[in-house]
């Protein structure tokens, strides 16, 4: 047996136990979950707000877990009433748990600030909220006019971040991206083996979408 070929049945098998370790043993043992009664498909604008925050890279930043209590403090820090469970990323395709914390943990982040007026000013410059925030602006969201139209979203903005003149407004891509921020809420009682009411068969599809939209 040549070098080569050891070397070619040696990555298969690594391949191989790989496959098996990371993706069949986990789909056979998560592939069934199912999400809580109180855990909702998101709506349309949501699922492009959740878009949005990846395109943004949000996720390098935020993470969306909330760690056992018996390793860490994320829940004495107010991050959450409980740790995450697998029942809640259910919608979730592809996951969003992110690994590092440059930024807040996300997860409960609709439930810790629900204000859509905060969301917005802090998109467009988070450092007229937070002084010492070194999270980037994204006034590219949002768009200057002269004078607000009818349907139009205004951001209030503090003095010094605030045009002289004009309004600033939001971008359709703003008002989503906020909508899924207020929409990660699992304040919610863990679930417990065998609950749960939707199979965990990926995202919200449009239809069931546009449904819960209703």
């Amino acid at each position: 047996m040549t070098r080569v070929l050891v070397l070619i049945l040696g990555a298969m098998a690594t391949v191989i136990f790989a496959l098996i370790v990371l993706v069949i043993l986990p789909q056979s043992m998560l592939g069934k979950l199912k999400a809580p009664p109180q855990l909702k498909p998101y709506t349309l604008q949501e699922t492009r707000g959740r878009e949005v925050y990846i395109a943004n890279g949000c996720i390098y930043c935020h993470s969306q877990q909330v760690r056992d209590p018996n390793i860490t403090t994320d829940i004495a820090k107010g991050l959450g009433n409980r740790a995450s469970v697998p029942e809640d990323y259910v919608h979730d395709n592809p996951h969003l748990l992110g690994t590092m914390r440059t930024g807040p943990d996300l997860f409960n982040v609709g439930s810790r600030l629900p204000a859509k007026e905060w969301h917005l000013a802090h998109l467009y410059q988070p450092r007229a909220l937070v002084s010492w925030s070194i999270m980037p602006a994204f006034p590219f969201l949002f768009r200057y006019k002269p004078v607000a139209e009818p349907g139009d979203t205004v951001v209030h903005l503090p003095p010094g971040v605030a045009p002289e003149r004009g309004v600033i407004v939001t971008t359709e891509d703003a008002d989503a991206l906020v909508a899924y921020l207020l929409a990660l809420k699992h304040d919610y009682p863990a679930p417990e083996a065998g609950q749960g009411e939707t199979d965990a068969d990926g995202p919200a599809t449009q239809d069931n979408a546009q449904e819960n939209a209703k």
